[in-house]
């Protein structure tokens, strides 16, 4: 066992330094980085979070400042930007030219955007990020109309569903706030879950874009089965062990 987990102060630092690093962890990643059992960790959490050191989540921590903003696209889309950023790059592979395809407005899908400028293709999407970021490049972007929601600088509601019930594409690109096998898809808003779901239902082939930190992990909404998406496309950093569970379970996975 490693010395920095023999007591409460060395696991502490290590438990603030990955929060910090990372902007979130997860109970069971931190027990299998500090080499103690899941139940040291989560009292190690709560005493950090009585301290106000970090904010207690379901399942793990992230990091205060991104706990008082919770929802701020910004904040989101520089969690795990790296792992992120790589299963982007697997993502873009998959665009073929001349396609039309959907993107959520999910932090995850938005960093797609600098790996598909370049492609002349279509894209449906109710995010304004993405269509900012997409504006001056090769892409040709389709808005979905609605309420827009200031803090997810998103379109939601029924009239966005309706936009994109309207049109059919080669392929969706959707994020979660969570997946497990047992469960299926989760999300932290029933409105981002409802676009996700529209989108995935006129779309011949749905990816589910997911960093390695969502995996077996649950959130406040569960909103569809592991069927609604065609393949899991994660980081190189998911455990090998989990990815032979969700290969077993007949989940088409590539990482």
């Amino acid at each position: 066992m490693k010395s920095f987990v023999v007591n409460f102060q060395n696991r502490k630092r290590f438990i603030l330094q990955t929060v910090e690093e990372r902007g979130s962890a997860d109970v069971r990643e931190l027990a299998d980085l500090l080499q103690t059992s899941e139940m040291t960790v989560r009292r190690d959490l709560l005493q950090l979070a009585a301290s106000g050191l970090l904010y207690r989540t379901r399942g793990g921590a992230m990091k205060v400042s991104l706990a008082t903003d919770n929802f701020q696209f910004a904040n989101k889309t520089a969690v795990n930007a790296e792992r992120k950023d790589y299963l982007c790059q697997l993502a873009a592979r998959e665009i073929q030219e001349g396609e039309v395809v959907f993107l959520d407005c999910g932090s995850t899908v938005f960093r797609l955007c600098p790996f598909i400028k370049n492609k002349r293709i279509t894209v449906v999407t109710n995010s304004l990020p993405i269509v900012a970021e997409l504006m001056a490049s090769a892409v040709s972007v389709n808005l979905a109309g609605g309420e827009v929601d200031k803090e997810r600088r998103a379109i939601h509601g029924r009239i966005a569903e309706e936009h994109i019930a309207r049109y059919r594409a080669h392929r969706a690109f959707i994020g979660a706030d969570g997946i497990s096998l047992r469960n299926g898809l989760s999300a932290n808003s029933e409105k981002e879950a409802s676009t996700a779901v529209a989108m995935a239902r006129q779309a011949q082939k749905t990816y589910l874009l997911c960093d390695s930190s969502k995996l077996e992990t649950d959130k406040y909404f569960h909103f569809a089965p592991l069927s609604l998406f065609d393949v899991l496309i994660t980081d190189k950093e998911a455990r090998p062990e989990m990815v032979v569970a969700y290969r077993q379970a007949g989940v088409t996975l590539i990482n």
